[in-house]
């Protein structure tokens, strides 16, 4: 029997952000679908009377959607981000499918815990060492080999990378995090073929790119990477699906790095990932898919 069952979709992003945009659209365009945008900066919350309820800034009622798409998790204080996943957590508490997970926002948000998480489910990553103090990073540095990458903890799109590979450059770099007040992470520098793959898993569909970059390690597209199609074995596909599952994450993108021996390592689970590249590569409307998804999983007895 064809049910029209309606989906109340509120998606949590920037109103001028091209991701954002496109599945409001995508949204628009479904038959089955009520959407709403809002900013994450404008959710509030009352616990009282009426129980715990959750509001944005347009008034609408987060408890009444049936789904939350999360496209944006902006940096804020410590004590925004705790309240941001602290609200996902209680909408999906209260019954609102909230995707990604708030489990995997939380992981996903921290480059150590995802690291951690992946390693802990039997996955191979790069070597890495987190420390907070400069002498300590000074002994990780010798220990992996005095070529290290510092990543950010928090922060994407290649942001923030440095690779260091000379002693006194790295002794600075240190002091500089140090007064920051940051944590420093490092990762043994992965002799690369040139390319690193990322793998978009939307449910149980899978698309795969490269990224070249001919003159930067970084493989990032927001940095110039070239992107093309790539079919990737179908081992790496099964790594992606298990990295997946180790952060929680239903729509996620997965960075393999193949190391010198051609063997992937897991870089990278993105619980908020970007799709440009990969879209145009494969010639496909991935926000559309997004939607889709979003749908099943709301309403899985629905006549497509």
């Amino acid at each position: 029997s064809m049910r029209t069952a309606t989906t109340r979709l509120a998606i949590l992003g920037s109103p001028t952000g091209v991701y954002s945009r496109q599945l409001l659209d995508a949204a628009l365009k479904h038959p089955r679908v009520e959407p709403s945008l809002h900013e994450f900066d404008g959710l509030g919350s009352s616990i009282g009377p009426n129980g715990w309820r959750c509001t944005t800034a347009e008034g609408t009622e987060l408890t009444t959607c049936d789904a939350v798409i999360v496209r944006t998790m902006p940096l804020g204080t410590l004590e925004q981000v705790v309240f941001r996943i602290d609200l996902l957590h209680r909408l999906q508490a209260a019954g609102v499918r909230v995707i990604n997970s708030p489990r995997s926002l939380e992981i996903a948000i921290d480059k150590y815990l995802t690291t951690a998480m992946l390693a802990a489910a039997g996955l191979p990553v790069p070597e890495t060492i987190a420390v907070q103090s400069v002498d300590e990073a000074m002994a990780g540095f010798e220990r992996l080999g005095r070529d290290v990458v510092v990543k950010p903890l928090f922060g994407g799109e290649g942001r923030g990378l440095i690779r260091l590979e000379d002693p006194d450059l790295a002794v600075r770099a240190f002091r500089t995090l140090v007064q920051l007040g940051a944590v420093i992470y490092l990762q043994r520098f992965v002799r690369h073929p040139g390319y690193d793959v990322r793998i978009l898993l939307i449910g149980d569909q899978a698309w795969s790119i490269r990224r070249i970059h001919p003159t930067d390690w970084r493989t990032n597209v927001s940095r110039g990477a070239r992107a093309e199609r790539f079919e990737p074995p179908a081992e790496w596909i099964e790594l992606a699906r298990r990295a997946a599952s180790a952060i929680d994450a239903r729509i996620v993108g997965i960075d393999l790095l193949p190391d010198e021996r051609g063997e992937p390592l897991v870089l990278e689970a993105n619980a908020v990932p970007g799709w440009q590249g990969l879209a145009a590569a494969h010639g496909i409307d991935v926000a559309e898919r997004i939607i889709a998804r979003v749908v099943d999983e709301v309403h899985p007895d629905t006549t497509r």
